[in-house]
């Protein structure tokens, strides 16, 4: 057998154990969530529309998941993974916080910016300022700063984004699921194996939890386990290092992955300056809302919001082979179509 079939069977091996394991914690996640009252009860908040108190349990099938595995296969033995773990464990923790009671903004803002921040100086950055395929591709202090700086928006903006698109069930669970299988089989040919394996693990832990979260759902994801998801995402992005292609051309990877959440965040922070009400406050103005009004059954209007992320996920690594003038041209490409669709749907506002 050679090296390449036994890196694969490796992913498969880790998606099946992730499953089943989730599976089990998933139902435990349930009980625990009963127990302590970590639940979304009917009209909690105006936008809300389920009829029975639902579990916040998705949050902890995953980190009780993610955690048993990353210990037991001696991934934790890696100071990347490691210290993407522990940073988050801190995002979760306020996740929590916030699912159990119900936190303002700003409480949350300092738990993300404080993993962000715990990444930056364990040694992450985004390096795209520094580049010489970039702007001025500087090596001065400034160019470090701005990198930096622009490190920890991302993961910040990410991790929200993802909390905001968990609109409705099996809607941001699918949508890292398909990231992470995208990861899981392109770190393979970056030649980064344990950031493979990391990917596998979570594909599988997301299946486990669209189990139980899809609709009808049986638990829901919670601040703890949407804001998780997009924070794990937005870090192995960073991670991720293609081999033999253009930084100019693999930069804007991360951004077609996260492509969706992207679109709605941008269009809700948008829709919502414009009609004078605060971008973090819960409303039902959301792509996938948009979607139910314009006449698509709830089923349908997820599944054609995966379907757009399947579609950026492809885009994206054909992408990485592309020259840059290319590469950039597809990423323009998707730009101009968000925009068009921003316009379309806030004119379809009612």
């Amino acid at each position: 057998m050679n090296s390449s079939a036994v890196e694969y069977s490796g992913l498969f091996q880790a998606i099946l154990v992730s499953l089943l394991l989730t599976i089990g914690t998933g139902y435990l996640g349930i009980l625990i969530a009963r127990r302590v009252k970590l639940m979304d009860y009917p009209g909690a908040a105006p936008y809300k529309q389920h009829k029975v108190a639902m579990p916040y349990a998705g949050g902890i099938a995953l980190m009780l998941s993610l955690s048993i595995l990353v210990l037991v296969t001696g991934l934790w033995q890696d100071p990347d993974i490691r210290k993407m773990l522990i940073s988050a464990l801190i995002i979760f923790a306020f996740g929590i916080w916030d699912d159990y009671k119900r936190l303002g903004a700003l409480p949350k803002f300092i738990g993300q910016l404080a993993a962000a921040i715990l990444m930056v100086v364990s040694g992450l950055s985004i390096q795209i300022l520094e580049s010489h395929t970039f702007f001025f591709g500087g090596s001065g202090i400034v160019y470090v700063i701005l990198d930096r700086f622009l490190t920890i928006f991302w993961i910040v903006g990410i991790t929200n984004a993802f909390n905001l698109v968990d609109s409705m069930d099996g809607l941001a669970v699918g949508l890292s699921g398909w990231a992470f299988t995208f990861f899981a089989l392109a770190t393979i040919e970056s030649g980064q194996h344990l950031l493979s394996i990391m990917s596998a693990i979570l594909v599988g832990i997301c299946l486990a939890i669209f189990l139980y979260n899809s609709n009808p759902a049986k638990m829901f994801l919670g601040d703890s386990g949407a804001q998780t998801l997009g924070f794990l995402l937005a870090v192995m992005a960073i991670y991720y290092n293609p081999l033999g292609s253009y930084q100019s051309s693999s930069y804007l990877v991360p951004i077609l992955l996260t492509g969706v959440p992207i679109f709605d965040t941008t269009m809700v922070t948008i829709s919502r300056f414009r009609r004078g009400i605060p971008f973090y406050k819960g409303n039902r103005d959301h792509t996938y809302h948009r979607l139910v009004a314009l006449g698509l059954d709830p089923s349908r209007a997820v599944f054609l919001m995966h379907l757009a992320a399947l579609i950026l996920d492809c885009m994206a690594f054909m992408a990485v082979s592309f020259t840059p003038v290319w590469a950039n041209s597809v990423l323009v490409l998707a730009i101009l179509v968000g925009i068009g669709l921003i316009i379309f749907f806030e004119k379809s506002i009612k």
